[in-house]
């Protein structure tokens, strides 16, 4: 609480940063890098936290997630089955109609420009899904 009674509260980004430094292994430089390119791949992107401290990255609905894990960051497209990965960078969550993610282990290369392309992608398809007009209620003629 401040000192007028109100609650400060940190913003996401802060909180990201402090998630990340906490995490003080591979796991946290990994979180950073990638963070680092969904803000190079879309300057727009807002962070959030949601899910009991999980980074969000977000624009014009959910891109991804990352998760953090004892052996795996977790990169977790929201969309992903609606996304082509021609450079195959999918590993995990393969099984949905939805999510797809990569799930990254220490030592692991990023492809930084087919990830890149991936948020990008999912950019994208989040700004057209949002432009699209809702289905307007049928009435049947009676």
């Amino acid at each position: 609480m401040g000192t007028n009674g109100t609650q400060e509260l940190e913003s996401p980004s802060r909180l990201i940063d402090a998630k990340i430094e906490a995490l003080g292994d591979w796991r946290g430089e990994m979180l950073s890098r990638i963070r680092s390119l969904i803000r190079r791949a879309d300057p727009e992107v807002v962070e959030e936290l949601k899910w009991r401290g999980v980074p969000v990255w977000s624009h014009a609905g959910i891109i991804c997630t990352g998760e953090t894990y004892k052996s795996v960051v977790k990169m977790t497209f929201a969309k992903g089955a609606s996304l082509d990965d021609p450079s195959g960078l999918f590993n995990s969550s393969l099984e949905g109609n939805t999510r797809r993610a990569i799930d990254f282990r220490e030592g692991d290369q990023i492809d930084e420009n087919a990830l890149m392309a991936l948020i990008r992608a999912a950019v994208d398809l989040n700004s057209s899904s949002a432009r699209r007009p809702k289905k307007a209620a049928t009435r049947s003629a009676s």
